[in-house]
């Protein structure tokens, strides 16, 4: 007899990316800031159509942008 039930691990883990982030790269960044200033310029790309992919990629991974303003 088969299982009656089947499941999928869902992911639960929640990534924030917070705005803004770092301009320009500058000696002595660690590699998450680097990467904090990397993916917060991808989410000021000019192009629309790149803004959707990234935000596609986003939900995909589970990833949030959020707006600090302060």
């Amino acid at each position: 007899m088969g299982q009656s039930i089947e499941y999928q691990k869902v992911m639960t883990e929640v990534v924030h990316i917070d705005l803004p982030g770092p301009e320009e790269p500058v000696p002595g960044m660690t590699g998450g800031e680097l990467l904090h200033g990397f993916l917060a310029e991808l989410y000021r790309a000019p192009d629309q159509g790149m803004r959707d992919y990234l935000m596609s990629l986003c939900s995909k991974w589970n990833v949030h942008y959020r707006q600090h303003n302060g």
